[in-house]
């Protein structure tokens, strides 16, 4: 055969598989969206680029898979929802310690589960795996508890980290592929001066940036007035919610 006739063969046989190589590469991509959606587009604005985030997203994936995640026996989830429901009518009273205590019962439920209890960013990326809707729900809700123990944290803030907690706690306390088990009813109104302005009952949404609680400012892990923004999966959970 002539020179040429093999190397138009090998430049067709480099091309298919360039081809096969960018098809496994859009699956890929397409899978990752599809597990973890809004979590993908966060990982890529705070990696350097598609593919750092995608071997990220990528890397926690595996180590989930390492770990012996289980649902809870019917007894705790009833004992979990118990004490969730207490916790929220102690809000009226206490809303700082209510708060505090539905973080503590957020970890305690996730460690009995098995999820390992080191530092939050990653405990945060493991639950990106399971729970892609609600986790930046639990990143914001823990900005806020950050806050309240440095007492720089409004009632307001307080209640909506509460809600941010009940939305991942519900998802903990699924009995395996089933529906969340109902948490409890919606957290009640604290006792407040009743012209105290940061605690509007106007709707969040009708309010300007600079009166809305610190959960609708942009949040990072520095000051409250920092955090990123609000997530659809925490607007959903308000909008459940018909005391809102």
């Amino acid at each position: 055969m002539a020179t040429w006739f093999w190397i138009l063969i090998v430049i067709v046989v480099v091309l298919i598989a360039l081809a096969a190589a960018m098809a496994a590469k859009r699956r890929r991509t397409m899978m990752l969206r599809e597990r973890f959606g809004p979590e993908y587009d966060r990982t890529v604005g705070a990696r350097e680029g598609q593919r750092a985030a995608e071997a990220d997203l990528r890397g926690r994936e595996r180590e989930r898979a390492r770990l012996d995640i289980k649902p809870l026996s019917e007894a705790a989830r009833v004992r979990y929802t118990g004490e969730w429901r207490a916790i929220q009518q102690n809000f009226v009273d206490q809303p700082e310690e209510a708060t505090s205590a539905g973080y503590d019962l957020v970890n305690q439920v996730m460690a009995e589960r098995g999820y390992p209890m080191r530092d939050f960013d990653a405990r945060a990326d493991l639950v990106s795996v399971d729970h892609p809707a609600v986790v930046e729900n639990y990143r914001v809700a823990h900005a806020i508890h950050d806050q309240a123990r440095q007492h720089r944290a409004t009632t307001e803030d307080l209640r909506e980290a509460l809600l941010r907690y009940r939305s991942l706690f519900e998802e903990l306390l699924r009995p395996g592929d089933h529906e969340a088990v109902p948490a409890g009813q919606a957290v009640p109104e604290p006792r407040r001066p009743a012209s105290d302005p940061a605690l509007s009952d106007r709707p969040v949404s009708d309010r300007p940036v600079s009166d809305r609680p610190v959960g609708d400012r942009p949040v990072s892990d520095g000051p409250v007035s920092g955090r990123p923004a609000r997530s659809q999966a925490a607007t959903d959970v308000e909008a459940s919610d018909d005391s809102y």
